[in-house]
């Protein structure tokens, strides 16, 4: 007995205390003037080079998506990009839609007639159209101050040779076989093609010519359009022109059909980005934003909804039943996201409205079981919240969480958490962006001449419409993706503007962060840094699809009382070092007027700030 309270005062101090009793890998950064925080060093400095040319936030925040994307191990530039965005002059959060869609001929039909679960993982038939050029140029072109030379400026410099990371070293190591498939693909990951061992070392300046020269088009368009008396904004919609309609997407069409994909100058041409509402819900008082259905986002927004109700501070940071609440809400919210989410812009129209109303997170959070894991998590039904009839109640009939189905153990780098990077910019001037980009990483299938490495998204679609009807792949259609950068305000302005790479685990960890600073007081590095659990209960975007009911992960440093707890509880425990994923964030700090930015100690995430 005298054990079991010690253990418990112990862990009063450790859980409910954590961030008073240790301190963080890295410092906060503390900025005045502006904060640039992105996924690698170089990418955080290509954003102060912004700001130093006199740029506001949205500059930066382009000068590191394009940075980030020229550096491959993560994301490239064939890859598709979202953000949120505050935009001071009309005081609101704006989204930006620009992730690729299904090519001419990328139908459902087409995958099962070559016997396939899913649409392919690797190779041209993973790809849909090229998203992150038109999200960069749109928000610059809207939002931003510089010109398309200033912000890719430093993106050139990096593509005619920068030292390659380690990372990335590794990436190109392991799919050097797969690389060898693709010619213009093994011409630049493969430099060293006089030694057995063909990828880069790290440090070596790593040169991608044709990229070079496509960024530097882009320019030339931008400067020929000037020349002839066009505004700032009709310039860089004139590179836009020349990257979608003109020579660059004549070779990527031209490229991707020769290695066997499906791109059409149609499929460049009707392609658009969407400046959209945002999907928010109020917790506590605090307005959260997402982006909607296209993106898992709004699962975090269902989550919260259910939390907002309960004690979480009284239950304890890392305790048992805080564990055990957190993994069944993700539970319950992902369930959904598997089955309701996809396109907007496509029928059938999702239930978004019921699906983010506090009376269904009621309801849903009244099933919870609070004694042990539920394997059997299914969809809920939000149509009824919205005063419709459910269409496809039929389909979650069939629903099955069976392990067996989907798929064996999941490891800690597997395609559950695949990588992208994320950007944060802020500025005195009141501009705040948060943004996710991802796809067209390491093996890319680059599109010819022009540098560009494509996108893998594809493979997120579905081909069961038992599986969520909303998410079967057409010509035009975007795969319901995982990214998801997310913001929040406090009494009508900026209070938080977070995100995190890591597949389907993104809005576990920015959940988990958002609680720490709101119900647990800890600064935004502590945030970050803090250790989260992560539910394997979902059906991976990614592979396979696979699900591992009552699988979790955990910090190494959960105390053995509570694994017992766990256990006893139908859980089947996965440990880390760090669990926190990569997030990157800016908390704003009103009373001084100034902003905190954190980078996670997970990654090579890194931030400066003035």
């Amino acid at each position: 007995m005298l054990i079991r309270t010690f253990q418990l005062f112990v862990l009063s101090i450790i859980m409910i205390s954590p961030v008073h009793a240790q301190r963080t890998a890295k410092p906060v950064l503390h900025g005045r003037h502006w904060v640039a925080i992105t996924g690698k060093p170089l990418g955080a400095t290509a954003g102060a080079m912004m700001f130093a040319k006199g740029g506001n936030a949205v500059d930066a925040a382009c000068a590191m998506l394009g940075a980030t994307s020229t550096m491959w191990d993560v994301l490239s530039w064939g890859g598709e990009t979202q953000a949120l965005i505050y935009d001071p002059n009309q005081k609101k959060v704006l989204g930006i839609n620009a992730l690729g869609v299904a090519p001419t001929g990328a139908t459902t039909e087409f995958f099962t007639d070559q016997e396939l679960k899913y649409p392919p993982e690797y190779g041209p038939l993973a790809a849909v159209t090229p998203g992150t050029p038109g999200g960069l140029m749109v928000m610059l072109a809207e939002y931003g101050t510089l010109s398309l030379k200033d912000v890719l400026h430093p993106s050139i410099q990096m593509a005619e040779g920068y030292p390659i990371e380690r990372s990335a070293v590794r990436a190109i190591e392991t799919h050097a076989e797969r690389i060898e498939d693709w010619p213009y693909s093994k011409s630049v990951y493969l430099p060293n093609s006089d030694d057995d061992n063909k990828a880069p070392r790290e440090g070596q300046l790593f040169i991608q010519t044709d990229l070079a020269e496509t960024l530097q088009k882009l320019i030339e368009a931008e400067t020929n359009a000037l020349e002839a008396g066009k505004s700032r904004k009709e310039a860089i919609y004139a590179a836009y022109d020349r990257f979608y309609r003109g020579d660059i997407a004549e070779e990527i069409v031209r490229s991707t059909q020769e290695q066997g994909g499906l791109m059409t100058m149609n499929d460049l041409d009707q392609w658009q980005v969407y400046i959209e509402e945002p999907v928010m819900t109020d917790y506590k008082g605090i307005e959260v934003y997402k982006l909607t259905s296209w993106v898992q986002g709004p699962v975090m927004l269902q989550a919260l909804n259910m939390l907002e109700p309960m004690d979480l501070k009284a239950m304890g940071y890392n305790t048992t039943r805080y564990i055990h609440v957190l993994y069944q809400v993700m539970n319950l919210a992902f369930a959904d996201r598997d089955f309701y989410y996809g396109d907007p812009y496509f029928p059938p129209a999702e239930p978004i409205e019921g699906l983010l109303s506090k009376e269904y997170a009621h309801a849903r959070a009244e099933t919870i079981n609070w004694q042990e894991n539920d394997p059997h998590v299914i969809p809920g039904d939000p149509y009824p919240f919205q005063g419709e009839e459910n269409p496809y109640l039929h389909y979650i009939d069939q629903w099955s969480t069976d392990e067996g189905e989907f798929g064996s153990e999941i490891s800690y780098d597997s395609d559950f958490y695949r990588g992208t990077t994320s950007i944060q910019a802020a500025d005195a001037e009141g501009w705040v962006v948060s943004i996710t980009p991802s796809g067209g990483w390491i093996p890319a299938v680059i599109a010819g001449k022009t540098g560009v490495g494509l996108s893998q998204r594809m493979q997120s679609f579905v081909l069961d419409p038992a599986e969520n009807p909303y998410n079967l792949p057409e010509p035009g259609k975007r795969p319901r993706a995982t990214l998801t950068p997310g913001m929040a305000l406090k009494d009508g302005v900026p209070y938080l503007s977070f995100a995190v790479q890591g597949g389907d685990s993104q809005d576990q960890n920015l959940l988990q962060f958002f609680l720490n600073i709101v119900e647990f007081d800890m600064n935004v590095q502590e945030a970050v840094e803090a250790a989260n659990i992560n539910s394997f209960q979902v059906r991976e975007s990614f592979g396979d699809h696979e699900i591992s009911p009552g699988r979790i992960l955990l910090h190494d440093q959960i105390p053995d009382w509570i694994r017992r707890d766990l256990r006893n509880m139908n859980y089947t425990l996965r440990f880390g070092a760090r669990t926190s994923g990569p997030i990157t964030a800016i908390e704003f700090d009103r009373k001084q007027g100034t902003m905190w930015g954190g980078a996670s100690d997970h990654g090579d995430d890194y931030g400066i700030a003035w």
